[in-house]
């Protein structure tokens, strides 16, 4: 596996870890309740580890973008499965543009 191919498992292991933090605040209360707290914490600082060496082989603007758009669209599609939040057709088609905004990026960069 070259380490470009490396890169971008990181980055998906980045984008895992963001996530699981960001569902994780749910449950953590605003910080009160201690593991949740822990897992926010240590899924936050895991997601821009990764991140950082990541973009040791990748552009920082496309790694950040795909980060953020991947970030966004799984965090809004785990609330809509996992939490019952409105699966408007706007918010669907918000997260479409998500991702077809990131597959352009990576056009781009190749």
């Amino acid at each position: 596996m070259g380490l470009q191919t490396f890169s971008w498992l990181l980055l998906a292991a980045s984008v895992a870890a963001e996530v699981v933090g960001t569902i994780a605040l749910r449950y953590a209360d605003g910080f009160t309740r201690l593991v949740p707290s822990l897992v926010v914490a240590t899924c936050y600082a895991a997601a821009i580890w990764l991140m950082s060496i990541a973009v040791r082989q990748l552009e920082v603007g496309l790694a950040y973008a795909v980060w953020a758009g991947c970030g966004t669209a799984l965090t809004a599609a785990v609330g809509m499965l996992w939490f019952g939040e409105s699966a408007t057709l706007l918010r669907i088609g918000g997260m479409a543009t998500i991702v077809v905004g990131v597959v352009m990026l990576n056009l781009e960069a190749q």
